[in-house]
Formats: C-alpha cells, structure tokens, sequence
C-alpha cells in the first residue's frame, strides 16, 4: 500500500516561499503567495514544494534553521497584518534594511494586538498558546535571551542559561516577559497565514509538500533544550559533527557543522522526539522530503577538529526502528526519500521496506551510460522525478555548461531538437512513469546562469533568488495544463 497522496500521477513546481515577488527583502505568506496557488492550480499542477519554513540564522539558510516547529517570522505578510487591522499602513520605500523594517513592524503589529485585539482574537491568541506550549514556551525565551545576549549562541550563554538551571530561567521568564510574548505574538500570526494559505490550497486541489532536515543547527533551541539527545561535551560543544564524504557537489565532501544524535537515547524514548517533530509537520504539509536519507541508514561522522569532510567514517543508525515507530504512530507515510548521493544496498532497502518514493535528478542522467539509473527509461513508478533541485544550477545553465559532444548526447536521447532547452528536459520530467514530477520555478521560467537557489558546500550568496509575475511568459499556464494533460498528470 502507499499512501492517498502518491496513487495517482501528480506534478508540481518547487519554489519556496521567500522567492515569491512582494513583500518587502523576500516573499511571504501573503496575496502572492494565494496568488501562486492559483497559478499552480491553473496550470494543471497540484503539489507546492518548498524549503523548510523556520526561522534562519544569519545565512538565511532554511536547513540551519533556529528552531524545528517554529515558523520563520519574516515570512509574515506585513499587508495581511494590516489588513486584519493589527497595524496602520506604511510606505516601505527607502527602507535599507528589509530585516529589520519588518521586525520592526511585527513589533508595532503586537503592540497594537496587546492593546487593541478583539475578544475573539484574544481568545485564539491564548488558546494558540497552550496548544503549542510544548514547544512555544521554551523557543520564546530562548530567542528573547538570544536578544538580550546579543545574538550569541546558547553555548557562549552565562553558564546557569546555558545549563538551564532552573532558578536562572525562572528569572529570564520574568526579566524578558515582554520580548516573549512577542515571540509567541509572531507563531500565531505565521500559523494563522499559514492556516489560511493552506485552505486556500486545499480548495484548489493543491497539495503542499515540505522539506525535513535530519540534522539540527547546533545554535537552536532544540538541542538547547535537549542537550541529552546530541553527541556534546559537558560545555555544550560538538565532539563530532555531521556532513558527507566527497561526491559530485564537492571534492572535499560537505562538513555540515550539525552535531550528531545520540540514537541510543532517541530509542530508548521511543522516539518520542521525532515523532513530536513530525506531527507538526504534518499539521502543515500533505508531503514531505525527508532530507539526506541516506543518513538513516548510516552518518558521516567528522571529528570536530577537522576542517573538511574528508577524515570522516560511517557509523550505523537505527533507522529501521525509528521508521517502524513512526509507522505505528502515523500509519502510511506521506515521506519521500532525499537518497542522492553516495548509496549503500542497505539504504535503498531501508526506504524500501517502508515504501518510500526516491528521488531522480534527471540533470545526473547523462553522465555514464545506458544504465545511469537517472535516465528515463530506468525510471519506477515509485519515485520523484526532477529536472534539477534547490542545489542545482538551473536546466539551462547547467545544460550551457556541458560540453559540446554532451550537449548533442542529451538532445538526441531526448529527442526534442526543435525545442529549446530547457523545455526537454521539463518534458522529460512530465513524461516519466515517476507518480510526481517536480519542476523548479527557474526552469519554468526559462532562466540560466545566475539564477540558481543554492550552491551546496558554499556559505555567501545563496537563498536570496526571487522572481516576478512580469517574467512569466503569456500562455506559460496553458501550456503546462496541456502537458499535465498530455502525460495524464491533470488532477
């Protein structure tokens, strides 16, 4: 059996929502972002993907984020807030530092809440709260220490903070009362849009699909507060730390910098920590990608001393009971499995005891021969297929790079050479027997060099692109409602 959102032919665009047009420094969960459903909608697409949506730290990187059930607040639209009378109106025009206007302007709109609110929004507001108590408490005061502290992580926190004795957080509670609830003010207001956003989608037959880290950012108030479930020393610093081992993306591998778990404790808990993890997400997504897959079979674990990922080693994980006890738990599971990358026999068995749809990167396709399993004709039904992901250059920049004698490889096996890249390749996506095909915004729109999301093992630069409704071509959402029609992908 596989789960309702995987039994029929599906496609959808990856975009997240800081990409989106609007919005003061990045997009977010307002009207272009209901504006982008409906696009999707009316092009015969009906899976959203998107990065994952916490808070970030200074990088602006989503895989690193301060928090795993928080949402990121500069995703909150300022004109929404406006609109539901929770602030005035302002002009942002000469505004320098997007950042701060809007956390400037949060903080307006939770004064005037405080003040203003009426009884019905009072109402929801405590009851949101209490619901999410289980997590909301501790992450407000950790970011209004954060604050307080000048940014610094919470390993270089005086010492009673960052060992949470009781009577120091006690103190921080009353100290810090007004930056807390402004925390708590901004998580209702992001799963308030969020709510929102997700009727709207649900009203349109659009499913929304989102993105699972394995790893957690050491400076976050989940590891902050469960400090036993991570491989530290006694100051709260990393003894080893996680990445992967040298591949395509790097020659060096990645040294990811995340702490690595204690599994055992993680399983002597019965998973309780994943498990609450996932049910938020699941409270927000139809789907989700769980990240770097392969690190559930087993991790690369770089010694902390070392500045590159290349003297690390494979240390097994119990991933087969960790799935079961989520199994249990959720019952079917709407998962699919990042397992790029180096892959052992034992993690495709792993993701395929649970039934698990891989994914396929059909930009990898033409590197080796007729056996690449990346090319479409060894494609499964049980898979995702993409032109490329959120790490890849676009189709077209990366079909630019190729040299001359690949580039006549790709467009004879593809069999389009009236069609201008990248359209054979998203036409190769659409075709595939995969169930769902994902296209990322960039290819739709025909961009090249430049233009791309992230370049993995890189720290400057990335997680910024954004696009404007000016560069959608006319026709582009017809023309993709008749080849979701065409390869039986229309809902």
């Amino acid at each position: 059996m596989i789960p309702a959102v995987f039994e029929k032919r599906r496609a959808g665009i990856l975009l997240h929502p800081t990409s989106l047009p609007g919005g003061i420094g990045n997009g977010d969960l307002g009207a272009e972002a209901h504006r982008f459903v409906d696009f999707l909608a009316l092009s015969g697409n009906s899976v959203w993907q998107m990065l994952p949506l916490g808070p970030t730290h200074s990088d602006g990187s989503p895989y690193h984020a301060l928090s795993l059930h928080a949402g990121n607040p500069l995703l909150i639209s300022l004109e929404r807030l406006v609109e539901w009378g929770w602030l005035d109106k302002h002009d942002p025009v000469g505004v320098e530092n997007a950042i701060a206007y809007r956390l400037e302007r949060l903080t307006q709109a939770h004064r005037f809440f405080s003040r203003h609110a009426s009884p019905s929004d009072r109402q929801a507001f405590e009851a949101f709260i209490q619901s999410e108590a289980h997590w909301l408490e501790d992450y407000a005061l950790y970011r209004a220490l954060r604050r307080e502290l000048s940014g610094q992580a919470w390993h270089r926190w005086p010492v009673p903070l960052r060992d949470r004795e009781p009577e120091a957080l006690a103190m921080a509670r009353v100290r810090l009362i007004d930056n807390i609830e402004q925390v708590c003010f901004e998580q209702f207001a992001f799963a308030r849009q969020w709510q929102a956003l997700r009727a709207h989608a649900n009203e349109r037959d659009v499913l929304l699909f989102g993105d699972v880290p394995i790893f957690v950012a050491h400076d976050s108030v989940d590891i902050w507060t469960h400090r036993e479930y991570f491989m530290l020393d006694a100051d709260g610093q990393p003894t080893v730390v996680a990445g992967v081992p040298p591949d395509y993306f790097s020659k060096d591998g990645q040294r990811w910098g995340n702490p690595l778990y204690r599994w055992d404790r993680l399983q002597a808990q019965g998973f309780r920590w994943w498990i609450e993890r996932l049910t938020t997400e699941f409270r927000r997504f139809d789907l989700l990608r769980i990240d770097h897959f392969r690190g559930f079979e087993a991790c690369w674990e770089i010694p902390v001393t070392e500045k590159t990922a290349v003297n690390g080693r494979w240390v097994k994980v119990p991933g087969e009971a960790l799935f079961q006890a989520l199994t249990t738990h959720f019952g079917l599971l709407p998962l699919a499995a990042e397992d790029l990358g180096l892959i052992t026999p034992e993690v495709y068995e792993l993701r395929d005891k649970f039934g698990l749809p891989g994914m396929i990167i059909l930009q990898f396709a033409f590197d080796s021969g007729h056996e690449n399993p990346y090319l479409p004709h060894n494609h499964c039904l049980n898979c995702v297929v993409y032109t490329g992901t959120h790490d890849n250059d676009t189709t077209l920049g990366w079909f630019e790079d190729l040299p001359a004698e690949r580039q006549l490889q790709v467009v004879e096996y593809l069999g389009y050479p009236h069609e201008s890249m990248p359209w054979p390749l998203i036409r190769a996506a659409l075709a595939s027997v995969a169930r769902l095909a994902i296209v990322p915004m960039q290819d739709l729109l025909g961009l090249g060099r430049g233009q791309r999301m992230n370049t993995p093992g890189t720290t400057e630069g990335n997680w910024h692109w954004r696009f404007e409704w000016e560069q959608i071509a006319p026709g582009l959402g017809e023309r993709l409602r008749r080849m979701m029609r065409l390869y039986g992908r229309e809902p």
